[in-house]
């Protein structure tokens, strides 16, 4: 009995309670961003800008103590943005499919110009909650998505940290999940090119530290 009670207080426990930090990178510039509307289309890759924001970023995080995993989008331009990321982390790159970006299905590929004189444009605006995508998702399936892929992280990696590449309008969505923000509101939300919004997922909740990080330095970041 004294044995297997000594035993039993030597042994390491594993905590009840854990942490898992989630760090939300928007992929590189590419040679439409801002102008085309490129949704889940292949062949686009990251511009020369991109390329060199990806390398921005990727020196950020490894300055980081140990990533325990990167996953990304399987789009060119999140998997280029995640490739140095994975190489300073040594981690390999994880595809994850909840992490792509909104089905836009029949928008895809137009001009942003041309969308915005379109009598939705302003559902997608103001009440993007109620809307769907002509032959695509809807931003409350979007939103239901990532949340989803970001907990199943967050089971996977329990008080890990986890890099995941994904695109502007599920990050925002994310965030506005994370802050109690209605859908409704995510639009003022800014996410830029290779940005860091990470996410602290708690026992209590999730605890944002930061949205749009492009120069701070990500050590600094936690709960007050």
């Amino acid at each position: 009995m004294a044995t297997r009670t000594a035993r039993k207080a030597g042994s390491k426990a594993k905590p009840a309670h854990t942490s898992t930090l989630i760090l939300l990178v928007r992929h590189g510039q590419t040679s439409t961003t801002g102008a085309v509307l490129p949704g889940r289309a292949k062949g686009l890759d990251l511009a020369e800008t991109g390329r060199a924001q990806a390398q921005a970023a990727a020196d950020r995080i490894g300055k980081l103590n140990k990533i325990d995993a990167v996953y990304a989008s399987p789009l060119e331009r999140t998997q280029q943005t995640a490739a140095p990321i994975g190489r300073a982390t040594n981690q390999r790159v994880r595809s994850a499919k909840g992490l792509l970006e909104c089905e836009f299905g029949d928008w895809t590929g137009a001009k942003l110009s041309d969308l915005r004189k379109l009598p939705e444009w302003s559902q997608v605006q103001n009440n993007p909650s109620g809307f769907r995508f002509p032959g695509g998702e809807s931003f409350t399936e979007m939103q239901t998505r990532i949340w989803n892929e970001l907990l199943r992280l967050v089971a996977a990696h329990p008080g890990g940290k986890v890099v995941a590449v994904s695109h502007a309008d599920p990050i925002k969505a994310a965030v506005a999940m994370a802050t109690g923000v209605h859908l409704d509101l995510f639009q003022r939300i800014v996410i830029s090119p290779c940005s860091i919004t990470p996410l602290l997922f708690t026992p209590s909740g999730p605890v944002v530290l930061a949205v749009n990080s492009t120069g701070d330095d990500l050590s600094t970041l936690a709960p007050s």
